[in-house]
């Protein structure tokens, strides 16, 4: 694009030069143009390209959590009372908050994922009924009149429902959602001076925190319109920028630490990122990145924080981990996954997913969590409204797409799950991919490949970092490709239909360092899955709190080798069956319990971290310690 217009460039300066005076006007023209110019010349290409959530269908846990949240969950809130009503009234005049637009969102993407009519259905009766309460003036809100946009978490609401209306479009071609959408950030965007000067002050919220979402809003239509008054107001209305916050530890006025509102501001920099390349942009993703993994900000479930807040302290009781900011923390690691292609994101993803994000839901579904703590009682949330099972539906939806992705010429799997893709890798090649699995039971995973023609190409696995020895073969006979931990592993060649990969990741059990409050005890893993245990299955230990019940003395001799089953968390579920003792005093592991550990999303379990008389046989967490890029 620049030395197309190189020409008119040149002839534009020359008369700014003969005149300049009466060449103002020009002048700013060339300016414009020459920021344009250089905006789009600048553009970063992903290395890692998501699939379209229609071109993956996904079975094994992660498939049955989606189709739970579907049948169990989306389907069975109410709509119209919880959701529309207060829209359709318009008489709020408080910070209420509902969560519609993140509905609409959640709703679009799952029923882009599984063309099931009945979430059709919902999905054109939520999008009619929103845009029936749309004003004139473009205000797609809740709030009275003298309330609309100084009230805390209206802008937040409008943000999430024009997200979603937007999607709708990408998805479904809906031009009346798309038209919606643009009235309604239209609206923002003129009454953005409303805003008084020290509004955070007056509601004691950070800005960012009290508009969660709009940036990434604003990106997504300017992408979808290239209307430039969209990525105008990120720049310059708004300032996203220069948006360049510390890690503000415990909660403090205007919840500056806020995790949620932090990774949705560093998530709207890293798709600015790829409009503008400035490295800039990468710095709070990495500052994140680095508190997370270096700075003990990373808790054993992939959980992260207190009561909304960065924290480093590893305290895993009550407000610990909250969903808003696990399905946040997950779209920041597959965005950093897909600009670097660096596998330890995917690492961070899985352990997240299955232990954290799992944990934040009822195994049958129906009920969400705020907190998903790993020691004591979890509670759900009592309401379908609000931000956390908003988000979780949301992020529910996205998992399909970070599974597999394409590269520029290649094909690489991040997640293991039973699963089928359909990609297509240019105009004359498309490839089907199935993985036979039954992980995370097992690292046993079996891919077929079929190429619509045969045809020569890389594919990549990730290698998780706690997996210390691994193998592949092809069509049965090994591949001489060596698996090393925390990386992906290469497979190219000339792929014919029915190829067969197959991935051995052999699980051993581990007893993981605890850090911090865990110091000098340890968490039991296997895999990707972090293990808790649920005391009511021993006497000695019904009525005891999470410290008590931490007391007990386990090690890795006192371990069954081979997994039990265990339907606590989902009907194929496993259980780690141990002999535990009971005398703390003595240290030795007197043997003298006969427990099962089950997996972390039970929702009874009540403690992770156990006493070990010799910690030396635990091993660090293998991902803590390692700076970020």
């Amino acid at each position: 694009m620049l030395r197309e217009n190189e020409e008119l460039i040149r002839e534009i300066l020359k008369l700014i030069k003969t005149n300049f005076n009466s060449m103002k006007s020009l002048f700013v023209v060339w300016v414009t143009l020459l920021f344009n110019v250089t905006v789009f010349a600048q553009t970063f290409k992903d290395q890692l390209i998501p699939l379209e959530l229609s071109d993956v269908k996904v079975g094994g846990e992660i498939g049955r959590r989606i189709q739970v949240t579907v049948d169990n969950n989306l389907l069975k809130i109410n709509v119209d009372k919880d959701f529309l009503a207060p829209f359709k009234q318009k008489i709020s005049k408080k910070s209420d908050y509902i969560g519609l637009g993140k509905l609409i969102d959640a709703t679009v993407k799952l029923a882009s994922y599984t063309g099931d009519e009945r979430v059709m259905s919902l999905k054109k009766h939520l999008v009619d009924e929103t845009i029936k309460t749309q004003e004139a003036d473009g205000y797609c809100g809740l709030m009275s009149p003298e309330n609309r946009m100084t009230m805390l978490w209206d802008i937040h609401e409008m943000g999430y429902i024009i997200f979603g209306l937007t999607n709708d479009y990408k998805l479904f071609g809906n031009q009346q959602s798309l038209s919606a959408a643009r009235k309604a950030a239209d609206y923002i965007i003129k009454n953005w001076s409303l805003l008084p000067e020290g509004w955070q002050d007056k509601t004691n919220v950070a800005l960012h925190v009290a508009i969660t979402g709009i940036d990434r809003t604003m990106l997504t239509l300017y992408n979808v319109t290239n209307e430039k008054r969209y990525l105008d107001f990120c720049l310059k209305q708004h300032n996203l920028k220069l948006w360049d916050k510390e890690i503000v530890i415990g909660r403090r006025n205007l919840i500056e630490g806020h995790i949620y509102g932090y990774m949705a501001a560093t998530l709207a920099q890293l798709e600015l990122y790829r409009l503008q390349s400035d490295g800039n942009l990468l710095i709070p993703a990495r500052k994140a990145m680095n508190f997370i993994t270096a700075n003990n900000g990373l808790t054993i479930s992939g959980g992260v924080g207190q009561l909304e807040i960065w924290t480093n302290d590893q305290d895993g009781r009550g407000d610990l981990g909250e969903t808003c900011a696990t399905a946040y923390q997950l779209r920041v690691y597959d965005n950093l996954l897909r600009l670097k292609g660096d596998s330890k994101y995917g690492d961070i993803m899985e352990r997240t997913i299955f232990n954290a994000l799992f944990g934040a839901q009822s195994p049958d579904g129906r009920q969400i969590r705020y907190f998903t703590p790993f020691e004591g009682n979890r509670v759900y949330h009592n309401t379908d409204t609000y931000c956390c099972p908003c988000n979780y539906r949301r992020i529910i939806a996205e998992l399909p797409s970070m599974i597999y992705y394409k590269t520029e010429n290649g094909i690489t799997i991040n997640l293991y799950s039973e699963s089928k893709a359909n990609i297509k890798l240019n105009n004359e090649l498309s490839v089907a991919v199935t993985q036979k699995t039954d992980y995370p039971n097992s690292g046993n995973v079996v891919i077929q490949v079929n190429p619509s023609k045969s045809s020569s190409f890389p594919i990549k696995f990730r290698i998780p970092a706690w997996c210390k020895k691994s193998s592949i073969s092809i069509n049965g006979k090994p591949s001489g490709i060596s698996g090393v931990p925390g990386t992906f592993a290469t497979l190219e060649r000339e792929w014919k239909s029915g190829d067969q990969v197959t991935l051995e990741m052999p699980m051993d059990w581990r007893l993981v360092k605890g850090r911090e409050r865990t110091a000098g005890r340890a968490a039991v893993m296997r895999g990707p899955l972090v293990f808790c245990l649920n005391p009511v299955q021993e006497k000695s230990l019904i009525g005891k709190d999470a410290s008590d019940i931490g007391r007990v003395v386990i090690n890795l001799a006192s371990i069954e080798p081979t997994p039990v089953s265990n339907q606590s968390v989902r009907p194929d579920g496993i259980g780690c069956q141990l002999k535990a003792g009971s005398n703390t005093w003595a240290m030795d592991n007197s043997k003298n319990i006969n427990l099962v550990l089950s997996e972390f999303a039970d929702p009874d379990g009540k403690c992770t971290y156990f006493r070990i008389p010799d910690l030396s046989e635990a091993v660090d967490d293998e991902l803590i310690g390692t700076l970020i890029d």
